[in-house]
């Protein structure tokens, strides 16, 4: 404590007296100078961030400090320009866009039809808009997306698969599930295959 009797101010190097003495971080400030270092805004115990001596107000600190990139925004739904320049952040310029020399798709079939996939229901090209994904292949949702055996249309979470076959979960387990004695299709069926 220096003689005038307060510690000194955490900004302006001036006694700070008990009236007018706002604490953060172990220092003091003068009310006047609890300011954040970029914006001036006034502080108070609820907005305030501290980064080695600095005080800064939550904002200003998130942009100096806090991660960047796609969904940091600033609340609900922003989009910010700001890149930082007034908070001392230098940004490098990306590298200019080179095409690569081999095709990024290596699926045969894709190659073939001009970068999509064929469909093996009906053998024609799927599209990113139409494209359901099922036994390894790429689909078409409306038509071919069905089971093999009773043309029921299917969702990723019904369907089950069998050597590039996709079927229902009914007809699969008719079809390829276990045999015999309690193995009916519902309570005590029986069921007479003559």
């Amino acid at each position: 404590m220096p003689l005038g009797g307060g510690n000194t101010c955490g900004r302006c190097q001036k006694t700070v007296y008990f009236a007018e003495e706002v604490l953060c971080d172990g220092r003091s400030f003068h009310k006047s100078c609890f300011l954040c270092m970029v914006c001036r805004k006034n502080l108070d115990s609820t907005t305030v961030a501290v980064h080695m001596d600095e005080v800064y107000c939550k904002a200003c600190y998130g942009k100096k400090y806090g991660p960047k990139g796609y969904g940091y925004g600033q609340g609900a739904g922003t989009l910010s320009m700001d890149k930082g320049e007034s908070l001392g952040i230098k940004h490098e310029e990306p590298a200019p866009h080179r095409p690569t020399s081999s095709n990024p798709n290596p699926s045969s079939l894709a190659q073939k039809f001009g970068g999509s996939d064929k469909c093996p229901r009906c053998g024609k090209a799927v599209y990113a808009a139409e494209k359901v994904i099922g036994a390894g292949s790429a689909w078409h949702k409306i038509g071919c997306f069905t089971c093999a055996t009773c043309n029921k249309s299917l969702e990723s979470t019904t369907q089950a698969d069998r050597d590039g076959e996709i079927y229902c979960k009914a007809c699969y387990g008719r079809n390829f599930g276990p045999k015999g004695f309690g193995y009916g299709l519902g309570a005590g069926a029986l069921v007479n295959t003559q």
